[in-house]
């Protein structure tokens, strides 16, 4: 990516300090239990297990936001395979990556411009979609009830990437089909009470390249946000760059990579499903000047005409809806404006929805009303 020019430069409050401060205490939840069992089992020992679990579960989501999980079921190899066809695809030149460059039109396949908070991100990207094609508004205006496909655009080479992307897809499907469950239970939910939400679900992968940075004081590799779908899956390779904002005391601290390991993301959609009964925790990734970096998050996100609103089971007169009801679809079409063009506000968030006796409505109204059912 060459020198660092002023698009890439956060705020002083906003860059990484030179000492990292390393997470203690990151929850590491082991789901064997449920990779061998489910809800309906009823031996007293393995439901023992499982309501354990739940509860970790639960513990982890409310106090820090996202963890950590092992024994998930997701084999090595599949990760690996990725992992190392990514690494193929990036050391290409840029014209040849560049012939699968998404637009506005299909905001998939390769990108090396994206922005975060209207600063320039220090890495590049490839994108697809789980569902083929995946369905989404054709655009953010509110009386547009047009829909589009986004296909996915596979480059010629590595010749190997797709396959074992696709792989990779079916394997991490399984277990985000699991973490729904669990965490629904954790809310004293049935498990599958989130699971029509995601019949035609917008989930996608990106395939993350952090080349090495020459003033990592200045620059991040992704800046500071929270995940605006449901969960977030990510595998992180053994150079690390994660850092999340502690709920306690508000300091960025450094995710220390486990191997074989999935950090767990608890996303807006899941907050406002909650009632704020779990928070989105936000996050940033810092770069180094000697090494490149590579990770793949897994963004669970619900079919595009979903109605974003706090669960009924969740409320009631001393509890009530904290938001307002957002069109899912719209929400991320307009989020997705920011990748090709620098704002002049902040993107849209969960916040904006906030219902009146939660947050003073002033300029957000305008904002919001092209999302808002």
């Amino acid at each position: 990516m060459g020198a660092v020019d002023p698009t890439f430069i956060q705020e002083l409050e906003h860059r990484p300090k030179p000492a990292v401060i390393e997470a203690h205490g990151i929850p590491q939840i082991d789901l064997s239990p449920f990779t061998t069992t489910s809800p309906a089992t009823t031996t007293t020992a393995a439901a023992a297990a499982l309501r354990d679990l739940v509860d970790q579960i639960r513990g982890a989501c409310a106090n820090w936001g996202f963890f950590q999980v092992i024994n998930h079921g997701v084999p090595i190899e599949s990760r690996e395979k990725v992992q190392a066809a990514a690494k193929r695809f990036f050391d290409l030149p840029a014209e040849e990556k560049r012939k699968v460059r998404r637009d506005e039109a299909n905001p998939l396949g390769y990108y090396d411009t994206e922005h975060t908070k209207n600063v320039r991100d220090w890495k590049e990207v490839f994108d697809f979609t789980v569902e083929v094609p995946t369905v989404m508004p054709a655009s953010y205006e509110s009386d547009d009830d047009e829909v589009t496909e986004y296909p996915n655009q596979w480059p010629s080479y590595p010749p190997e990437l797709r396959e074992a992307c696709e792989e990779y897809v079916k394997d991490v499907q399984k277990l985000s089909n699991k973490l729904l469950e669990l965490i629904s239970l954790s809310l004293n939910l049935p498990a599958n009470r989130l699971q029509p939400f995601f019949k035609d679900q917008t989930t996608f992968v990106r395939l993350n390249h952090y080349p090495p940075c020459l003033a990592p004081d200045l620059a991040l590799g992704v800046g500071r946000h929270k995940d605006a779908g449901a969960l977030t899956i990510l595998a992180q390779d053994d150079v690390g760059g994660l850092e999340v904002k502690r709920k306690t005391d508000g300091e960025w601290i450094f995710v220390k990579p486990t191997p074989n390991a999935f950090i767990i993301n608890v996303g807006d959609i899941i907050q406002v499903w909650s009632n704020d009964t779990y928070e989105s925790v936000e996050h940033r990734v810092r770069v180094n000047s000697r090494k490149e970096r590579f990770s793949i998050p897994f963004f669970v996100n619900p079919a595009h005409y979903t109605v974003v609103e706090p669960l009924v089971e969740l409320t009631n007169e001393q509890n009530p809806a904290r938001y307002k009801g957002y069109n899912w679809g719209k929400f991320f079409t307009t989020r997705k404006r920011s990748n090709f063009k620098k704002l002049d506000v902040e993107n849209i968030q969960i916040y904006h929805f906030k219902k009146p006796d939660e947050r003073k409505l002033d300029d957000v109204v305008a904002r919001v009303e092209n999302v808002v059912i």
